[in-house]
């Protein structure tokens, strides 16, 4: 949730902001396999809980979610047409293409090549997390984490006997499932959506973000030198997009 600080307290000025983290992720409990498959489809559950919960107000609700929760709040909205005003996704898998994705994620959906990847991401945690974000940028676009949120990652790498690379290699275990479902299910999909990616992403390319929208009709915009996380990378950008969504 550190992550999205600076972006909720601007936003926080003229609008409600809600940020939470994912199970597997930050501060939340982190229940085990049995309880909690971590898969897209058990986020999507997630979430609807938490805007129930909360009490917000759906038609005035824009959700941004990108990375690990692009799919989950498709597979709502795919549900729920009316989940959300609108929805901003990017920067993630909503199809089975392991062609656009990068290796080590591709390696993360099946067997025999997803233990050893989790064992390895767990043996070099302060490596990703020092680097995660700067992977396919150039040397121009280059960016710090600030240190709160350095700390964070850190410290909250694993709880209660389940680290990130955990939760991250169980939900990529219903991948596949997952995304095949949304992809039978496209034409369920009502709620209004818009795609933004970075041209510099390497873990999911930006033709992944292409064909998604052509083949829902959403508006589509590619980002000039960013990478996977616009929102860390440009958060006056984000903030912009979130905005506009809402004059809409």
């Amino acid at each position: 949730m550190t992550a999205w600080k600076q972006i909720a307290e601007t936003l926080g000025t003229d609008y409600e902001v809600h940020a939470f983290d994912w199970p597997g992720y930050g501060q939340p409990s982190r229940p085990s396999v049995s309880r909690l498959s971590y898969s897209p489809k058990d986020y999507a559950k997630v979430l609807k809980a938490y805007i129930e919960t909360a009490g917000v107000e759906r038609s005035n609700l824009v959700i941004y979610a990108s990375d690990i929760g692009g799919l989950p709040a498709l597979l709502l909205a795919i549900e729920e047409p009316t989940v959300a005003r609108k929805i901003i996704v990017g920067d993630f898998a909503p199809f089975n293409r392991p062609q656009y994705m990068y290796e080590n994620l591709q390696n993360l959906k099946a067997e025999p090549t997803a233990t050893p990847t989790r064992t390895f991401m767990n043996k070099t945690s302060d490596e990703i997390l020092q680097n995660v974000h700067r992977r396919g940028l150039r040397p121009e676009p280059q960016y710090e984490l600030p240190p709160e949120l350095q700390a964070d990652m850190k410290d909250c790498w694993t709880r209660e006997g389940v680290s990130s690379a955990d939760a991250l290699a169980s939900y990529y275990s219903h991948f596949t499932r997952d995304e095949d479902y949304l992809e039978a299910n496209l034409h369920r999909l009502k709620t209004p959506v818009k795609v933004i990616w970075g041209d510099s992403d390497i873990y999911i390319k930006p033709e992944m973000g292409k064909e998604f929208a052509e083949r829902t009709h959403s508006e589509f915009e590619l980002l000039t030198g960013i990478g996977h996380f616009p929102h860390l990378q440009d958060p006056a950008r984000t903030i912009e997009e979130v905005r506009a969504a809402f004059a809409d």
